[in-house]
């Protein structure tokens, strides 16, 4: 009970751990080292050997083969908090999302203790499955589990930076995701506990290289930036008054026209007139 009280009580840091780091605020000793260090176009190392949750050995290749983007999420399955809530509220994101994993994306779940075992992997995707009642996604949410050397070359190679308490038996680590285009290179952090299904859809649509997504997807892409801090898309607010005046110019145009040929004609009808 006490280590998962001091969790309790440094939540809020290891959410936010990421942007301590970005602002070079001092982070308590629990924290020192942990994070999430941004690689943008990192290459997810797709050669890498875990287990699935039926005990299969997988490459990380095998969920980029499909040639759609792919989110991975670095849990363990016996995280007493953290690892629960950021589990849960990507579920709640992809249940506002019309998309499904194994049709349109995939989510690999990577844990990133060695000591865990493929039946843990089943039970959580088991208890994950039911919750989100979709049956496609049952094979396109991946939970795996992996040896020291294959984690530590996955999690060095996105920028994830965890810490082991021996006293407490629990993980240090910062709440975050990775999306990731279909060759394998790091797209967008999300950061948080939180992924709305509107930020969701952007950062696949996004990861995609606009393979997926409708023009409106699209259009959101350019009204909405990505904040870096926030974790999430905000409205562009420039890109918001440039598309406002460019629509504004085209409408002036339009009827600068329309009046013009209107005195043409009108003052060509008046001179047939006087003649």
């Amino acid at each position: 009970m006490r280590g998962t009280a001091l969790i309790a009580a440094l939540l809020p840091l290891l959410i936010a751990a990421p942007a301590a780091a970005q602002r070079s605020e001092p982070l308590p000793k629990e924290l020192e080292g942990v994070g999430i260090t941004e690689v943008p176009g990192a290459r997810i190392p797709q050669g890498l050997a875990f287990l699935d949750e039926d005990g299969k050995t997988v490459h990380l290749s095998d969920y980029f083969a499909s040639g759609r983007p792919v989110i991975l999420t670095l849990n363990y399955y016996r995280c007493p908090m953290l690892c629960g809530l950021m589990l849960n509220g990507l579920l709640d994101g992809l249940k506002e999302l019309k998309w499904s994993p194994g049709r349109e994306f995939e989510i690999v779940t990577v844990s990133f203790n060695p000591l865990e075992t493929p039946t843990l992997a089943r039970l959580k995707k088991q208890s994950y499955m039911e919750e989100l009642g979709r049956p496609e996604a049952v094979g396109g949410w991946h939970f795996l589990v992996g040896q020291p050397d294959a984690i530590k070359a996955l999690t060095d190679a996105v920028g994830f930076h965890y810490r082991y308490n021996e006293e407490r038996k629990e993980y240090a680590h910062a709440a975050g995701l990775f999306v990731a285009t279909p060759d394998g290179r790091v797209a967008r952090y999300l950061y948080g506990v939180v992924y709305e299904g509107r930020t969701l859809r952007l950062a696949l649509t996004e990861a995609a290289e606009g393979k997926i997504g409708s023009s409106t997807d699209q259009f959101l892409l350019y009204c909405f930036h990505y904040d870096a801090k926030e974790g999430r898309y905000v409205i562009a607010a420039t890109k918001i008054m440039r598309l406002a005046g460019g629509a504004t110019a085209l409408i002036l145009g339009l009827w600068l026209v329309t009046w013009w040929r209107r005195s043409a004609r009108e003052n060509g009808e008046a001179g047939v007139k006087t003649t």
